[in-house]
């Protein structure tokens, strides 16, 4: 079994076992991201037929093993299924019993009453739920559950989503527990809200939904038209209406009116009736609920060509093409779209007055500051920058002109008070803001961070590596072989950490036949990150989003790596004609040769390092990385992505001094056997069509490498080995075209 670790230890947190009542896709989802974390779950349910009383329970164990909830195939071991007929006594195992059952307040606490006896002293107990009230559903309830009970509002899919809202007793005790879990075991920002209807996110996201739909038909502005404008804001390319048809538009109606009935008369989204309004009928009349129906608001015609609603008609008919960029100003400048006296200006005014006015308003009632106001729509519905920083980005002028349309009873003067809840800055955001970096230019800087630590901040497109980086890595290596004691290499980039070699450069070179600039290029790389390994003072890789080829390499010649366990790993250099050229294959080579007690076991594992270094996509998350040798399985795994770079700091502390290398080869492969067992597989798939000749030789390639390898060849003429395979690549014209197609698409081209 992989035994990659999080960065915390699962009994810091006092949470060995978790109980999910509900295995339907919300829960479902959160018993695999506790998995994910190492936390053994009881997934529950109803009980099915006599015959396989589990049923319900296993159903929705292999739906989030079909969605890719569970991070590789190890955590799905710790999910064990069961019935609450004949399993509901294993709750008094667990440290925190999540109910995800349905939105019924009388079906809840009829569970609750059954749970409560069963709870172990200071297990915490909580319900997902996202309209019923924390007061309504603790009534009657001992003041000992009262006390452990929270509502823990996680967001759908609950692997991707980062938000997790959380509202619980008046003493903190239990919110301050399930919101450490909740950020170090489940990786989620949370936040608290108040016990009101909707919470943050639902209450301002879904009042949003109904304003957008609203005023687009009383204003008659069309579903691209007022998408457009929305993405305009800063919300994601759905739009308003094509959010609806992922949401569901056949949950309007219980998730809105829910909502509605539970707020005054007056509250704005009472106002704009969203379940009311005749579209929304006629569609969920139709079956037509949006994706899942394939038809709502937008639809594909038999012909595979998008049609859209007509709000006035109810028909379809061919999408008009109005996108954002036929906004005035081409949809990036909201100032000139919120000013301009076009119909379209219009709508964005009606839009974002209603929506800034019914967040300031209602901000203090639902949440502890405008911040967590915000970030319920940044992180709940994926908006660039919540309503209040949206609002607060707007120029002066804009500002006014607005204000002059908007109720005199929104109140303003909260915007004075401070919009952050205690934050805090790490000490590269510290030294980023005041500091004087040690050395810097366009590619990268480097920085003191104090206590003679240094970092490398790759600042490249991509953070894509080039000369200019590598001149900035050599004065970090210079300096970890004097008087730093450690580097960090790293930033607060939540996308990529690096995506390897810079392409576009390597084309240039190509086009132009400087072979010797590219043999030169390959080299420096090689010995830089060889020197890199070698330092008598260590490095530690804070890894977040992408670590493609060179990146990769970069970071498995670190003394020690800290990666956000989503991050996405691989060495794709097959898919643009070229092999790993930084000693990617040779570091792989390390870790088989390191693991394997037999010339058997070393096969197998240079099988799965062959795999690694040929997969058609990254892995899919630092724990399927760990279990290919992309990351060493002992190195530290963080949850939630905002505490890599502390967490590299602080692991660095723990690692005394730089990597030793791969040591003496003890066990040594005959390179025909290796390379037979490398290729057979996929020479079937090349005669059976599924690769073509050509991706078969370069894999081909890549396979030589590690035949060379297991049978003893050394690393430094693997090296050598390595970059003249690099070399006889770049020379041939189906690399240049492979380049070009991946710089123009981001796709690999199939010849």
């Amino acid at each position: 079994m992989n035994t990659i670790k999080t960065a915390w230890a699962v009994e810091d947190l006092g949470c060995a076992r978790v109980a999910v009542i509900g295995a339907g896709n919300m829960g479902g989802g959160i018993a695999a991201q506790f998995a994910n974390a190492g936390i053994s779950v009881d997934l529950l349910d109803r009980a099915g037929p006599d015959e396989a009383r589990n049923q319900p329970a296993e159903q929705g164990l292999a739906q989030q093993i079909a969605r890719q909830a569970f991070m590789g195939d190890t955590p799905v071991a710790l999910v064990r299924v069961g019935n609450i007929e004949d399993h509901l006594e294993r709750v008094a195992e667990a440290d925190w019993i999540i109910e995800v059952i349905l939105e019924d307040l009388d079906l809840k606490t009829a569970l609750y009453a059954r749970i409560e006896p069963l709870m172990k002293p200071g297990a915490l107990v909580s319900s997902n739920t996202s309209t019923i009230l924390r007061k309504h559903l603790v009534a009657g309830r001992s003041k000992a559950f009262q006390d452990q009970f929270l509502i823990s509002h996680f967001f759908n899919p609950p692997r991707r989503m980062e938000l997790l809202e959380l509202i619980g007793p008046e003493a903190p005790g239990a919110f301050d527990r399930a919101a450490e879990i909740g950020r170090k075991a489940l990786g989620k920002t949370v936040i608290e809200c108040r016990d009101t209807p909707g919470f943050i996110a639902n209450r301002l996201g879904c009042t949003w939904l109904s304003i957008a739909v609203v005023e687009a038909i009383r204003q008659g502005i069309s579903i691209e038209e007022a998408d457009a404008v929305h993405m305009a804001f800063g919300v994601p390319k759905t739009g308003a209406f094509g959010l609806l048809d992922l949401i569901g538009i056949d949950l309007v109606a219980p998730i809105w009116g829910s909502l509605m009935s539970t707020l005054p008369a007056t509250d704005a989204i009472n106002s704009f009736d969203l379940p009311g309004q005749g579209v929304i009928t006629d569609l969920v009349a139709a079956g037509r609920f949006g994706r899942k129906s394939r038809a709502g608001f937008y639809r594909k015609s038999e012909t595979g060509e998008m049609e859209a609603l007509d709000l006035t008609s109810g028909d379809y008919r061919p999408v008009s093409g109005f996108a954002q960029k036929d906004l005035p100003g081409g949809g990036r400048d909201l100032d000139l779209l919120l000013n301009d006296p076009s119909p379209l200006g219009d709508y964005a005014r009606a839009v974002i007055t209603q929506v800034v006015g019914y967040a300031l308003t209602h901000a203090a009632d639902i949440a502890p500051s405008l911040r967590e106001a915000d970030l319920g729509m940044e992180l709940g519905y994926a908006w660039r920058a919540g309503p209040v920083a949206l609002w607060q980005g707007l120029r002066e002028d804009t500002r006014a002109n607005l204000r002059a349309e908007m109720s005199e009873e929104v109140p303003f003067d909260t915007l004075a008070a401070p919009a952050h809840h205690g934050a805090q800055t790490d000490r590269l955001s510290r030294v980023q803001a005041t500091g004087t970096p040690l050395a810097q230019n366009e590619g990268a800087i480097l920085w003191d961070l104090g206590d003679d630590l240094i970092c490398l901040d790759i600042q490249s497109k991509m953070h894509a590596l080039g000369p200019k980086v590598f001149d900035i890595l050599e004065e970090g290596v210079s300096r970890l072989n004097g008087a730093a004691r450690g580097l960090i290499i790293g930033n607060h980039n939540p996308r990529v950490f690096s995506a390897g070699a810079d392409l576009t450069q390597m084309a240039t070179w190509i086009e132009a036949g400087s072979w010797q600039a590219i043999e030169s290029f390959i080299a420096r790389g090689q010995t830089l990150l060889d020197a890199l390994q070698k330092a008598p003072a260590p490095s530690v890789a804070a890894m977040r989003g992408l670590a493609l080829g060179g990146g990769c390499e970069l970071a498995m010649h670190c003394t020690a790596t800290v990666a956000h366990a989503e991050t996405r790993i691989g060495l794709p250099e097959h898919l643009v004609g070229l092999v790993p050229g930084w000693g990617g294959c040779r570091r792989l080579l390390d870790r088989a040769r390191a693991s394997a007690p037999s010339e058997a076991e070393m096969l197998e594992r240079l099988t799965t390092a062959f795999h690694a270094a040929t997969l058609e996509a990254p892995a899919g998350s630092a724990r399927e990385a760990g279990a290919l040798g992309l990351l060493e399985p002992s190195q530290p795994v963080v949850m939630y992505a905002g505490d890599v770079f502390a967490a590299a700091i602080a692991h660095l502390d723990t690692v005394t001094r730089g990597h030793a290398g791969s040591g003496a080869v003890t066990l040594r492969l005959d390179s025909h056997v290796v390379l037979d067992r490398l290729l057979s597989e996929r020479e079937t798939d090349r005669d059976e069509g599924r690769i073509t000749p050509n991706a078969f030789a370069l894999q081909s390639r890549i396979a030589e490498i590690f035949a060379k390898g297991g049978e003893g060849m050394s690393d430094q003429e693997l090296a050598q080995f390595e970059c003249d395979a690099f070399i006889a690549l770049a020379r041939t014209p189906e690399t240049l075209a492979r380049i070009k197609h991946m710089l123009r698409t981001g796709k690999p081209l199939r010849i």
